[in-house]
C-alpha cells in the first residue's frame, strides 16, 4: 500500500471512531458517555495494532470532521525538502524497479559503484515509502495479508512450536508448548535439552491427559513436526494436522506471542535468580509461572484471562491409558527373510514361522527395543523374540542427562586435615603412636633394656628399710 492509501485509511479509522459521536440527536450527557466507553477500551488502527485514543483527540477529530468533512481527517503529508540531487533519486528509483528485491543499502552502493553519487542507505528507504516501493515481495508482488483468525471453542486447534532458551545444565534447554487457539491457555509444556520426537511427544503428551484429544494441530516443518512417529501420534488419536508455509511465522502468531511473554516475563526474572541447576527444577519453576501468572492474566486480545476461558470450556475427550500407548508407540516396517526372521537398528528378532518373507510392521517404545510387538496387515501377530540385541533404544531416542548427584557433605580431607591439626595441638610423639603402654618410653621407669627379671629389681621379701638404703 502507497503513502496515499495508508493516510486513507488513517482517515477512515477515525472516521469510524467519531461517526457515532456525530449523531445530531445524541445530548451532551449521551455524548459525553460514549466518549468515555470508546476511551475506556483499546482499538484496532490501521496498521493492525491495538491503540488507545483520548477524550481529547476524539473532540478534535470531531471538530475537524464537522468543518471539512472527510478530508479534514486525513493525516497532512510531512514534506521536507530534500538534500540529495533529483538525479540520485531517480536512478535510484530506477534500480529498485528494475530488481524489487533490492535493499536500500544494495541500491546505494551500486548508485556508488557506478560513480552517480553517494546517499545513505536511510535516505533511500524513506524515499522509496514515499514511492510506495517498500514493503513488496522480491518479485514485486504486493506482500500477503494475513487477516485475524481465532478458532471459535477450545480445543478446536492447538499450535505447537518450539523455543530455545536458557543454558542449563551445561546444555541449552529448549520448550516445546502447544497453545489452544481460543482460550490462549498452553494446555502441553515441556523443557528440554533438544527440539526433537522425544520431547515434542512429551509435551502434547502432558496437553491430553491434562486437557483431552483436540480437533487439530498446527506446526511449522521442523523435523520433529514431521517426523513419522509424531503423525503417527496424530492419526491413531483421530487428531487432524496443519503446516504453516515455510518463511511466514506471522502464521504462528499466537504461539510467538507466548513465547515473547515467556522472554519478558519468566526467563528475564530466571536469569535474575541466576538460572536453574538442572531441568526439574526448570520445569517445576516454569510451570509455577504458568499457572500462577500467565493463564490469570487478562490477555489484550480476548479481555479474559486463559484461565477464565478454561472454566467456562467445553470438555474434550480424554484418551484411555489404552489409547494412550498404541498412540505413542513408534513404528517400523521390515520384510522376514526366509527364515521368519527381521533386523531392527542392528539388533535381530525371530518372528512366527507363517510370516516368512511377509512385510510386517513393528510396534515398540522408543526406549525398550526388547519388547516388539508385530502386525500384519492391522492385525496383531504376537512378539518377536529377541535373538540378538546390540541397543536397547532408538537411535533417535535420546533421555535427558541424568541430574547430578546431591553433595554428601563429607569433606574427607578437610577431616583428615582437621584430626592432623588437633593431634599436632595435643604434640603426641609420633614413637607413642600406637604404643599399647604408654609407660614404655624413653627414660621412663618401664623401660625395657633387656636385662633379666632379676636384675636391677628387689626381691621379694626386702622391706621398706633396705630399699630406702
Amino acid at each position: 500500500m502507497d503513502i496515499d492509501g495508508r493516510r486513507q485509511q488513517v482517515a477512515l479509522f477515525r472516521y469510524s471512531l467519531i461517526r457515532p459521536l456525530a449523531d445530531p440527536e445524541l445530548g451532551a450527557r449521551e455524548r459525553g458517555a460514549l466518549v468515555r466507553a470508546l476511551v475506556s477500551v483499546d482499538h484496532v488502527g490501521p496498521a493492525g495494532r491495538r491503540v488507545e485514543v483520548s477524550a481529547a483527540t476524539l473532540r478534535r477529530w470531531l471538530r475537524a470532521w464537522r468543518a471539512g468533512g472527510f478530508a479534514a481527517l486525513v493525516p497532512g503529508v510531512r514534506a521536507q525538502p530534500t538534500r540529495t540531487a533529483a538525479e540520485i533519486l531517480e536512478r535510484a528509483e530506477v534500480l529498485k524497479r528494475e530488481a524489487p528485491g533490492r535493499t536500500a543499502a544494495q541500491v546505494a552502493r551500486a548508485l556508488a559503484e557506478a560513480e552517480v553519487g553517494e546517499v545513505s542507505a536511510r535516505t533511500l528507504q524513506r524515499h522509496f515509502a514515499r514511492l510506495g516501493l517498500t514493503g513488496s515481495c522480491p518479485d514485486g508482488r504486493p506482500p500477503a495479508v494475513f487477516g485475524r483468525f481465532e478458532a471459535t471453542q477450545f480445543g478446536a486447534l492447538w499450535t505447537g512450536d518450539g523455543l530455545h532458551g536458557p543454558v542449563v545444565g551445561g546444555r541449552k534447554a529448549v520448550l516445546c508448548a502447544f497453545v489452544d487457539d481460543w482460550s490462549r491457555a498452553v494446555p502441553g509444556w515441556r523443557w528440554g535439552h533438544a527440539e526433537d520426537t522425544v520431547r515434542l511427544e512429551a509435551a502434547l503428551r502432558r496437553g491430553l491427559e491434562s486437557r483431552g484429544i483436540p480437533q487439530k494441530c498446527f506446526v511449522d516443518n521442523g523435523s520433529a513436526f514431521i517426523s513419522a512417529p509424531f503423525n503417527r501420534t496424530l492419526a491413531v488419536l483421530g487428531i487432524a494436522i496443519a503446516h504453516s508455509r515455510p518463511g511466514q511465522p506471522a502464521s504462528r502468531g499466537k504461539v510467538e506471542r507466548f513465547f515473547r511473554t515467556v522472554r519478558t516475563q519468566f526467563l528475564v526474572e530466571l536469569d535474575a535468580r541466576g538460572g536453574a541447576e538442572s531441568l526439574a527444577e526448570l520445569n517445576e519453576l516454569f510451570g509455577s509461572w504458568l499457572e500462577g501468572v500467565y493463564h490469570r492474566t487478562r490477555h489484550s486480545e480476548t479481555g479474559e484471562t486463559p484461565l477464565a476461558r478454561l472454566m467456562r470450556a467445553r470438555a474434550l475427550r480424554r484418551p484411555t491409558p489404552a489409547e494412550l500407548r498404541e498412540a505413542f508407540l513408534w513404528s517400523a516396517t521390515r520384510t522376514a527373510d526366509k527364515t521368519a526372521a527381521v533386523a531392527l537398528f542392528g539388533n535381530h528378532y525371530e518372528l512366527d514361522a507363517a510370516l516368512a518373507r511377509v512385510e510386517v510392521e513393528l510396534l515398540f517404545d522408543p526406549f525398550d527395543l526388547t519388547d516388539i510387538e508385530v502386525r500384519y496387515q492391522g492385525r496383531p501377530m504376537g512378539r518377536a523374540i529377541p535373538r540378538r540385541i546390540s541397543r536397547h533404544t532408538h537411535p533417535a531416542a535420546r533421555p535427558e542427562a541424568a541430574a547430578p548427584p546431591k553433595p554428601s557433605g563429607i569433606d574427607y580431607l578437610g577431616l583428615v586435615a582437621a584430626r592432623v591439626a588437633a593431634e599436632q595441638a595435643r604434640r603426641i610423639a609420633y614413637v607413642e603412636i600406637g604404643s599399647p603402654n604408654p609407660d614404655l618410653t624413653p627414660g621412663g621407669a618401664g623401660r625395657d633394656d633387656g636385662a633379666g627379671p632379676d636384675d636391677n629389681n628387689t626381691d621379694d621379701n626386702d622391706t621398706d628399710e633396705e630399699i630406702e638404703q
